[in-house]
């Protein structure tokens, strides 16, 4: 079983996106927050589920999709996935560090 561990930088991430959401509807803040996390549970049995992030090109750091959102996560080992960061695709990714 794979233990699925978000760094500061993905929680900051996903809170900067319920904030930003929120602006316009507290509801689907909500709803989207909880997409975004759902859709990691699949890593803890599929951890190589994701593609592999093509900017990077490194097999052990993929990705998850939902809606437009990019789940940047890296595979640390058998047992651990390290959550690094949620994109908006809409953004320059090569600007974000990782």
């Amino acid at each position: 079983m794979v233990q699925i561990n978000w760094t500061f930088q993905a929680r900051d991430d996903l809170k900067n996106i319920a904030e930003y959401i929120s602006k316009d509807s507290i509801q689907y803040a909500k709803i989207q927050t909880l997409r975004i996390k759902s859709r990691t549970k699949i890593l803890i049995k599929h951890p190589q589920i994701g593609r592999v992030v093509p900017e990077i090109e490194n097999p052990s750091i993929r990705e998850l999709i939902v809606g437009n959102y990019r789940i940047i996560y890296k595979v640390i080992s058998a047992n651990r996935v390290d959550i690094l960061t949620i994109h908006h695709s809409a953004r320059d990714f090569s600007k974000r560090t990782i």
